[in-house]
């Protein structure tokens, strides 16, 4: 796809959604980036069916969601309250839906390492029970939320999408076992689906409270509120931060794909790294922008288990194949999100 049909090809995708609305069912909705694309699907003028449990998402997020659309939007929302565990519900979800965005999981490798049974109860059982509902209900397409974890300690930089290594934790194994049975879905029933290996995504209504909770919103919080930042290892580790606006555009497109685009995993991410010394100095930086400064250096601790060195997405693929241009790299990112942060997290 060349640079100029790449460049509208989100832009495209956002006019025919508006021309033509679909019905939607989005697990994990009240959660982090499922929040925001539900956000950016009833902008759109969607219908929209969402599930969640609230084991990490929270009302609030919904409550926010509501105030930023109109009423008219809000309206198209239906929501259920429920486990993607149970297929039941999974199944009366799907229930005249043509579009599924799977984001409902338990994220964090240091939460997988501590228990284990819950992530993969959650994320191969819930993930399985989702694939059976929505091939039952014969939507017109899957889209679900992968992660770069499958990489594993494979050394090469960037991470291409046919090349992974063992995985580093439970967390890991389970998001590889989410693409090995779309796989098998494909070829024993001909459901086809799309994954995202999510790279970091960060952004608005991402919490950091709690043991498991991301670094650029604990480490902004922290700052906000004077406290001290926390680098596990050297601070060389370096990671792909990705902003939340490119998930939203990379679902979108990924949902509306054509069938020479399914039954793959895509990298989604910015295509850029940061080392956490330099994330650090970019959040200060932008809160400094925002009139918040923190004069502290950060702390220094051992290196955390099941976390891999570095972390680069090759994003050619999702450019060829759906039309991805990320629009935000780091810096971009934490400019459009500190306002929020300072805001919700004083």
């Amino acid at each position: 796809m060349s640079g100029a049909a790449c460049a509208t090809a989100y832009a495209r995708v956002q006019a025919e959604l508006r021309d033509r609305p679909r019905h939607w069912l989005l697990t994990g909705c009240a959660g982090f980036i499922g929040s925001n694309l539900l956000e950016a699907l009833l902008r759109l003028d969607q219908q929209v069916v969402g599930l969640d449990n609230f084991a990490t998402g929270f009302r609030h997020n919904l409550d926010e969601v509501r105030g930023l659309v109109t009423p008219a939007q809000w309206a198209r929302f239906r929501f259920i309250e429920g486990d993607v565990c149970r297929l039941d519900t999974c199944q009366r979800a799907c229930d005249g839906a043509e579009h599924v965005l799977h984001q409902a999981a338990l994220g964090s490798v240091p939460r997988s390492l501590a228990d284990p049974i819950a992530t993969n109860r959650a994320n191969i059982d819930g993930f399985l029970n989702m694939l059976v509902a929505a091939r039952d209900a014969g939507v017109a397409s899957f889209t679900y939320a992968a992660s770069s974890s499958t990489y594993g300690d494979h050394p090469a930089l960037p991470k291409v999408e046919d090349r992974i290594g063992k995985p580093l934790s439970p967390y890991a194994v389970t998001k590889y076992v989410n693409e090995l049975y779309a796989d098998v879905f494909a070829g024993s029933y001909g459901f086809q689906s799309i994954g995202l290996r999510y790279f970091n995504v960060f952004g608005r209504r991402q919490t950091p409270a709690g043991a498991y909770a991301a670094v650029i919103p604990k480490w902004t919080a922290a700052m906000i509120r004077g406290e001290d930042v926390v680098i596990n290892g050297d601070g060389e580790t370096s990671r792909d931060f990705t902003f939340v606006e490119n998930a939203i555009q990379a679902n979108l497109l990924a949902a509306t794909a054509t069938d020479g685009a399914r039954t793959r995993v895509y990298n989604m991410a910015a295509g850029d790294r940061n080392t956490l010394r330099q994330l650090f100095d970019a959040i200060r930086g932008a809160l400094r922008r925002c009139g918040v400064e923190y004069a502290r250096e950060p702390v220094y601790r051992d290196f955390r288990p099941g976390d891999v060195r570095h972390s680069l997405a090759d994003v050619s693929l999702a450019r060829e194949l759906l039309g991805y241009v990320p629009t935000h790299r780091l810096a971009q990112g934490l400019a459009e999100a500190m306002p929020w942060y300072v805001r919700h997290l004083g």
